[in-house]
């Protein structure tokens, strides 16, 4: 059976790039650039690549891409798109829990929940963040965003996400998020490239700052820093807050 993040991105190539939550790849790249001190030499893991916007962008600045994803109809629209920029970029339908790589990439970068942390078990959580530590040389790089826990202690996680919609966009009802598990469990509504409407139960992990620390130390990271993450700017200077809906991690091996 699909879980409901195979089924959500089905033929949702085109409406995926108009969410809201999409549009902020510009800054979002100048973001990783400084990180890696615009050095070109580097080999770049981009996992949950999604429709390719940070590899395509990326790769325009003179970056080396390998894109991941599990969805092929997202993965469709990454090479429809660097094909209509001309773009030379290896895209693999590949799971982000068993990724075949071991030391060859010196940054992986893992944006706007792509895989991690929609796993249906904390354990397959974890297995994505194994993999992509084991893509990395040593002194590699992991650049990753993850739904903030502190942020549904405070606040309606359903009432921000109708906040954030926009006209076309996904919609999501029946909110429940449960203490015990920091998970959040709604019904999301969107309507496909073909205009076909469908709903499915989704079901998001939410996490703590110390869990993301404890997680990556376990995996031998050296250092790990963790901030706000602002849409299309983020940046070292924001401090999390229980306001920042998504938070940024920045982890070194």
């Amino acid at each position: 059976m699909k879980q409901w993040y195979e089924t959500l991105f089905e033929n949702y190539g085109l409406k995926y790039d108009n969410e809201v939550f999409t549009q902020g790849t510009n800054g979002e790249c100048d973001f990783i650039e400084s990180e890696i001190g615009f050095n070109k030499q580097i080999r770049i893991l981009d996992i949950g690549c999604g429709t390719g916007r940070h590899a395509i962008e990326l790769t325009k600045r003179g970056y080396t891409i390998t894109g991941i994803d599990l969805s092929a109809s997202q993965l469709k629209r990454a090479r429809e798109k660097a094909s209509a920029s001309n773009l030379q970029i290896e895209f693999r339908k590949l799971d982000a829990r068993n990724l075949p790589f071991a030391n060859e990439f010196d940054l992986a970068i893992m944006l706007c929940e792509g895989g991690f942390p929609l796993m249906e078990t904390d354990e397959m959580n974890f297995k994505i963040l194994q993999s992509a530590a084991n893509a990395l040389k040593e002194n590699g790089k992991l650049i990753f965003t993850t739904l903030n826990g502190l942020f549904p202690l405070f606040h309606s996680v359903k009432d921000f996400l109708a906040s954030q919609k926009g006209d076309g966009n996904a919609s999501y009802d029946k909110n429940t998020f449960d203490l015990m598990t920091f998970r959040d469990t709604n019904v999301t509504s969107i309507e496909d490239d073909s205009g076909k409407k469908r709903e499915m139960v989704c079901n998001e992990r939410y996490y703590v700052p110390s869990e993301i620390s404890w997680l990556l130390k376990s995996l031998q990271f050296k250092t790990i820093d963790i901030y706000g993450a602002k849409l299309g700017s983020y940046s070292r200077n924001d401090k999390l807050t229980t306001e920042d809906f998504e938070m940024l991690i920045i982890a070194q091996k």
